[in-house]
Formats: C-alpha cells, structure tokens, sequence
C-alpha cells in the first residue's frame, strides 16, 4: 500500500472504493487546528492520506489527555457507525498533511448502501476501543518514560518520517503530565541517543531503543488494530 494513500480505503473492493472516493472531497490537515469537539456535533469523517491527529478528552478542570492517535492506517468518525451524532472526544491535527473527508450524513447512506464500507468502519470502530482501552491502563500503570517512548513511536509511524515537529508544552498535554517532566525524561532520551531536540524539532535517531524503552501497549495496541482489521 502507498503511504500517501488511506490504508483503510484500499482494504474495500476496488468497484465499492471508486463509489465511496467520489463521495469526498480533499482536505488539507493544518497543525494545531481542531478536527472535531467533545460534545459538539459531527459534520464530517476524515480519512487522513497524509499527516495524524490525537484524539484529546477534557474533563472539568484537568489538562487535556491524549487517549487516541490516527493516521493513514484508519479514520476518524467511525463512531457515526452507531448512529452517534457527537464526538466523544476533541480531535487535534499533530502532523500537516491531507485527508479526504465526507458529510457525516453522507457517510451513513454510503455505510447502509455499500456493506463493505459499513464493515470496515466498525473495524475501524473496534481498533479505536482497544487503543483507547491500552490507553487508559497505560496511563494508569506506565512511567512517563515508558509512555513517552510509545507516544514518539506511535507518532513516528503516522508521519512517516524520523523528523517530527513538537514543542515540551504539547508533548506534555498530551501525555497529561507536568512540563518539566517531560523535560527530564527528554533529555534522558538525548544522553542515551535515543532522539534529538532542537526548538521544537524532534528527531529519532533510535527506533529500535525506544522500542525497548516502551512499554508493552505499543505492540500491543499494534497487534490488535491488525487483529481487529483481519479477523472474521
């Protein structure tokens, strides 16, 4: 599969992918910029091509916790699969790039005209349960080290690309942590040469060691998107 192209779209039928494309338009993801509201209603669907975004719950007073990340291997709004007309949750564009997007009420006619796409999304609905569910655990039961080394490695896989652009400050929201330790725990991360930091430019330079340094919900949460994609 092409990595500028929607990993969830190539897995229909060529004749039924051809009918839903002509359903969306292109959509340019910018960085920062807000996707979807906790609580607001849901106009569209994202199937990013290009660039990812977090998926963000805000409860009373707390920060912000990132519990969810999609990029090109899924979507965002498989929810509307339930009939669902909010977003549980706040979408965040983290990496530029490009998506194609579709009405939300033209998504739920596609999904009860073409089978195939409806069973995709609930797929796609599933994984978006499990990595929520890791999510939670993890940060329950996981050191920020741990779950830094899975978030860079989780970003890392959706942008393509060693080079990514994060400030302390986001890395920080989303993790729901304090800034300064993020600090620390980066700068750990540079002493060992695991990345490299500079004004807001992260760059791995050891995949394979932060890999040691996750815990195991990166593999896991791996292992049951695949799970969830293939079984019957």
């Amino acid at each position: 599969m092409d990595n500028t192209e929607n990993q969830l779209l190539e897995r229909l039928p060529r004749a039924v992918r051809n009918r839903f494309l002509d359903l969306c338009s292109p959509f340019a993801l910018v960085a920062l910029s807000d996707l979807s509201m906790q609580e607001a209603p849901l106009s569209h669907a994202y199937f990013p091509q290009s660039g990812f975004f977090a998926l963000l719950v805000d409860i009373e007073t707390h920060p912000l916790l990132a519990i969810g990340m999609i990029g090109n291997e899924s979507m965002l709004g498989a929810e509307l699969v339930l009939g669902v007309t909010k977003s549980p949750w706040r979408a965040v564009v983290q990496g530029a790039g490009s998506c194609l997007r579709v009405e939300a009420h033209v998504l739920r006619k596609a999904m009860d005209a073409m089978p195939e796409l409806r069973e995709l999304v609930q797929r796609s609905l599933i994984a978006h349960l499990h990595q929520q569910s890791l999510a939670a655990a993890c940060q329950r039961f996981h050191t920020v080290s741990e779950r830094l080394a899975r978030w860079l490695l989780m970003s890392q896989d959706r942008a393509h690309a060693n080079r990514l652009h994060l400030t302390q400050a986001l890395i920080a929201q989303m993790l729901g942590v304090r800034r300064v330790g993020v600090s620390g725990v980066a700068s750990e991360f540079q002493r060992r040469g695991l990345i490299e930091y500079h004004r807001g430019e992260l760059t791995v330079l050891d995949r394979r060691g932060l890999q040691h340094a996750a815990c195991n919900c990166y593999a896991a949460d791996k292992r049951l998107h695949n799970e969830s994609m293939t079984s019957k």
